[in-house]
């Protein structure tokens, strides 16, 4: 078992989230973390010891912060409140991602801003490290004032509510409690608000979204070069000084992955001075495409990873006794964030899909028409680049931006709103689509190969042509193709491809 990993204190990076996202991992807090949850809990005791009427404290909630709330009513007062609040619908978020979730809330209370107790952090922290994570709706959130709903969701467990996933089944929060061999927590003040005033939602499917969006980029470039091979187009465009006029990081790196992807190709040479002078803008302009794809991931993982260690409750309490009720649950930076990434993958699904195309058109080609082993009586891939487009297409529908989106909610007071989970939820399903599209430029690539003289490809293609083989035999003839395209997926967005054309390529950046 790895040693745990400190929340509250450190800032972790993508790879350390990732792995919080995995069952099996372990949380734990620094000497640090727990002085500065005492401290700032020990502000709000003082808030409720001296009769001060604070927001969050000893008061309603949005519209209804102005009713006043006796002592002795501050525990229900919480309770009520992940309670009510608890009403998020449609399919709950995949078991990783709620886990994540769970994980960047404990973070953001451990860091001794929230006024909440080491009590309610270390039952929080049971739960996590007994590898029993909160069932938490996917739909419900604005993302102002925090992902209000589905966070009550994530919190109800921790006071015998809600349900939550133990391995392969659905149990109740109450069991998942015994389980972990802890007691429901009697919340006390502001620890409702607390746990559910905040960006967790969003963020935890936003870093997830970028982890796998950064091996879908790494991955194009590898499936760019294939098609290239397949196709027998010119290396010329990538040369190293036509992209050192033009300094855009992420294009500079394209240029160079495709450089070594291609490296020792003996096709390249073999049709040297053919009479074609230029290629496709989708392979022509791959490093200029896919670079601003992989400087858009660059800038919406900073955002992400920003927001990952912030502080994004409402009222916040530090330890000099100042309490104050600000806006840090507003979910707009991320939100701008996620949607620059739905534009960035939707580009890289439309650049993939239109190589497929030269790929299966004859009239572009020069391959038989689709690929097809005996062209009229089979179809070959005719389908799978349909399938490619409509893919594609549907992105078109889904980068449309969420965080220009707004709607009051709470009688007016939340009267400017983020749509982060949205933003979120679309930016999720754009990687997925994005990742069928790259399968099927994949699959067909490997069968333009298979068309062409039997010379060896850049040392990368070859690599990649190896990895879909050992799945995926060559198309002689029409057959089932659904599970083809399944089984490339699931190479991809495991990461399976890059981390052995990486073995034998060095780094892709």
């Amino acid at each position: 078992m790895s040693p745990p990993i400190n929340l509250g204190t450190t800032s972790l990076d993508l790879d350390t989230w990732m792995a919080l996202a995995r069952p099996g991992s372990r949380i734990g807090f620094s000497e640090e973390s727990r002085r500065a949850i005492e401290a700032s809990r020990a502000v709000v005791d003082g808030v409720v010891a001296a009769g001060s009427v604070v927001y969050g404290v000893n008061t309603g909630f949005g519209k209804l912060a102005h009713v006043t709330v006796p002592p002795a009513r501050l525990g229900d007062l919480q309770r009520n409140l992940l309670l009510s609040h608890a009403t998020g619908v449609g399919a709950p978020l995949p078991v990783e991602v709620s886990r994540l979730a769970f994980a960047l809330r404990i973070h953001a209370l451990a860091k001794g801003c929230s006024g909440v107790r080491l009590e309610l952090l270390k039952t929080m922290q049971a739960l996590f490290n007994a590898d029993l994570v909160p069932w938490i709706p996917s739909q419900g959130s604005v993302g102002a004032s925090g992902d209000l709903a589905p966070l009550a969701h994530m919190a109800l467990p921790l006071i015998g509510f809600g349900e939550v996933h133990a391995g392969d089944e659905v149990i109740s929060g109450a069991e998942a409690l015994r389980r972990a061999g802890v007691e429901p927590v009697d919340l006390a003040a502001k620890e409702g608000l607390a746990l559910i005033n905040g960006t967790q939602i969003m963020t935890a499917l936003g870093l997830h979204a970028v982890h796998r969006a950064g091996i879908l980029s790494r991955s194009a470039d590898v499936l760019c070069a294939s098609t290239i091979e397949a196709l027998r187009g010119s290396e010329r465009p990538f040369l190293a000084q036509v992209h050192a006029v033009r300094a855009h990081p992420g294009q500079i790196r394209t240029a160079e992955n495709l450089r070594s992807l291609l490296r020792d190709s003996k096709i390249v040479p073999s049709h040297e001075g053919c009479g074609k002078v230029q290629d496709a803008y989708s392979m022509r302009c791959a490093p200029q495409v896919h670079g601003a794809v992989k400087d858009g991931l660059a800038f919406a993982g900073q955002v992400l990873l920003t927001e990952a260690d912030s502080v994004t409750d409402n009222p916040l309490v530090f330890a000099d006794g100042t309490v104050v009720s600000a806006g840090n649950f507003h979910g707009q930076p991320v939100s701008q964030a996620l949607d620059y990434l739905k534009i960035a993958l939707s580009t890289l699904a439309n650049v993939s899909e239109r190589r497929v195309e030269n790929l299966v058109n004859p009239d572009i080609s020069g391959l038989p028409p689709f690929l097809a082993a005996e062209p009229g009586v089979e179809s070959g891939l005719m389908i799978p680049q349909v399938v490619a487009a409509a893919l594609a297409s549907e992105n078109k529908t889904l980068a449309h931006p969420a965080s220009v989106d707004t709607i009051p909610t709470s009688a007016n007071r939340e009267d400017h709103v983020s749509m982060g989970v949205t933003a979120a939820r679309h930016a999720s399903q754009v990687v997925e689509n994005t990742a069928r599209v790259l399968a099927i430029e994949w699959i067909s690539a490997c069968a333009g190969l298979d068309c062409g003289e039997p010379l060896t490809p850049g040392r990368g293609v070859e690599v990649a042509y190896a990895v879909l083989r050992e799945a995926v035999p060559p198309l002689t003839a029409d057959r089932f193709l659904a599970p083809d395209l399944r089984v490339a997926e699931e190479l991809l967005i495991g990461g399976v491809l890059i981390e052995r054309v990486e073995q034998r390529c060095g780094s892709l950046g």
